[in-house]
């Protein structure tokens, strides 16, 4: 019982839910600075909440010299299957799913390779610096 309410407890933050959103629509493991820049969230604060979704047994972790990377811990059959599938079908912030999107399109050969960027160059507002993937 005791593992079910630490994994709610987990999902009641509303930064830890994006997190979880993100990896459902992602459908592969992310990168500490592709979530920064997705949720345009503090590197800090997104690592606290990656940090406690894995001790709460929802997140695995994997190291790749100076990267990390985080996917959904499926160990735990259907009770975690159907939680993330109602995570998945949630109505989170669309934009989050947006920058997403763009963030994974600079991936070269399905890995991360910037660090984190800021949200803000990406924008029209930050001047629209925008980085260009030179592999395929």
């Amino acid at each position: 019982m005791k593992a079910y309410t630490e994994v709610f407890k987990a999902l009641g933050d509303p930064t830890r839910l994006r997190i979880i959103h993100l990896l459902t629509l992602a459908g592969k493991e992310l990168c500490v600075c592709e979530f920064v820049d997705s949720l345009e969230e503090p590197q800090y604060n997104i690592s606290r909440h990656l940090k406690e979704l894995r001790q709460a047994g929802l997140l695995t972790e994997r190291k790749e010299g100076r990267w990390v990377y985080y996917s959904l811990n499926k160990d735990g059959g259907n009770f975690k299957d159907s939680l993330f599938k109602l995570v998945r079908s949630i109505s989170v912030d669309k934009e989050d799913a947006k920058r997403l999107k763009e963030r994974l399109g600079i991936r070269v050969k399905g890995e991360c390779v910037l660090g984190i960027q800021k949200s803000y160059l990406l924008s029209k507002k930050g001047g629209g610096v925008r980085v260009k993937k030179t592999m395929s």
